[in-house]
This record gives structure tokens, C-alpha cells and sequence, in this order.
């Protein structure tokens, strides 16, 4: 009863009172993301989501578009911007996913949701990934995030598909939190994107 519909009720009046009371910082990082990206404070990619159904996801942005001569963009550390580095540091760069979730494109809690560009990789087990909404946050990320390989990351992702629960979601949460503070398994390496997935790594 929970996975299928106290889950979504839980996700949708928590978003919504999150994004109340954070309003004003809300407002204030668009601002200054505006001014650090030439106009542009969100980032926003297509995303498979429960059932592999496309959506976009909405993420502040933190690089700006700068290109070289070629017209090619700079390394993700040369469009980096400081407000951008503070805003990932922080973990603020998810906040404005709390949108997908009021739109029923995500849940707070879940598999994170992956780029369409590995749907055709997956394996029939790696799948069962998108048998859920995808989340903000989930057993991957606070088991290891982006210190774990691939196939570790689908095997927590499948493991909470197969074992959604109240207790769980709340686990996971408080996790979370604990990291955030900490501000563990952020990725602020030089090279800002992960390993890309093949199907066999």
C-alpha cells in the first residue's frame, strides 16, 4: 500500500512544503545563477523515468556554456563557475528537482534517474530500475554514490525496488541529510562527469 500510493502522497506534500519554505533561498540562487550563466539558471536534460517514460529533469545549472575556437565546449572544470561549485558542494543543485517530484515525474526517494542514452545497454535486471519512480535520493547514493562502480550501483538500485518501504525511504533520508552536512560523495574532481556506462563495466 505504501510503494503504490502513500509513497506519491508523501512525495507530493513534502515537495510542496519544502519548495514554500524555501522560496527565498530558491529565488535568491536563480538570481545569482543568472548572472554566473548569462541568463541561464537551470538545467534541464531528458530523463527516463518510471516505465522508462521520458521527462525532463530540472537541476540548477552550475557551468556556463563557454566554447573554444572549434565551437566546442571547455572541459567541465574550465565552465565551472564559483557560484556553480558552491551550489554543488552544497547538494542545492537538486533543489529544483522538488518540481519533478510535485509533477509526478519523480519521488524524493528512488533510483536516480540515468541519461536515455543507456536504456539500450541495460540488462533485464538492470531494468527493473524504472519498475519505480526515480528519486532526488537513493540507496546507491548514500551507499557509495560516485565512489562505487556501475554494476555495484544497479545492484542497490534493483535491491530497493525489490524492498520499498516507509522505513527504508525514512533511512534513506536521514542518510542523506547526514551526508549533505558533511557534504560526502560530492563530486567536485576535475573532470566533473561520471565513467560512462557501456553495459559491461
Amino acid at each position: 500500500m505504501y510503494k503504490y500510493f502513500f509513497k506519491r502522497v508523501l512525495d507530493f506534500s513534502t515537495a510542496l512544503i519544502l519548495l514554500l519554505i524555501i522560496a527565498p533561498i530558491f529565488l535568491l540562487l536563480i538570481v545569482f545563477l543568472i548572472i554566473a550563466n548569462n541568463g541561464k539558471p537551470f538545467f534541464v536534460q531528458k530523463r527516463p523515468g518510471k516505465s522508462e517514460k521520458i521527462f525532463s529533469i530540472i537541476k540548477f545549472k552550475t557551468m556556463n556554456d563557454l566554447k573554444d575556437s572549434d565551437g566546442n565546449l571547455l572541459p567541465d572544470k574550465d565552465r565551472m563557475t564559483p557560484v556553480g561549485t558552491f551550489v554543488r558542494k552544497t547538494s542545492l543543485d537538486e533543489i529544483p528537482q522538488l518540481i519533478n517530484v510535485l509533477k509526478g515525474d519523480m519521488s524524493l526517494i528512488g533510483p536516480r534517474p540515468l541519461i536515455i542514452e543507456y536504456l539500450p545497454v541495460y540488462n533485464k535486471t538492470q531494468k527493473k530500475r524504472h519498475n519505480v519512480r526515480p528519486g532526488i535520493t537513493g540507496w546507491a547514493q548514500v551507499n557509495g554514490r560516485n565512489s562505487i562502480t556501475w554494476k555495484k550501483k544497479f545492484e542497490y538500485d534493483v535491491w530497493y525496488v525489490e524492498n520499498c518501504s516507509f522505513l527504508i525511504d525514512l533511512k534513506i533520508l536521514g542518510l542523506t541529510l547526514k551526508k549533505v552536512l558533511k557534504k560526502e560523495d560530492v563530486n567536485l574532481s576535475q573532470e566533473l562527469t561520471s565513467e560512462w556506462f557501456n553495459g559491461s563495466n
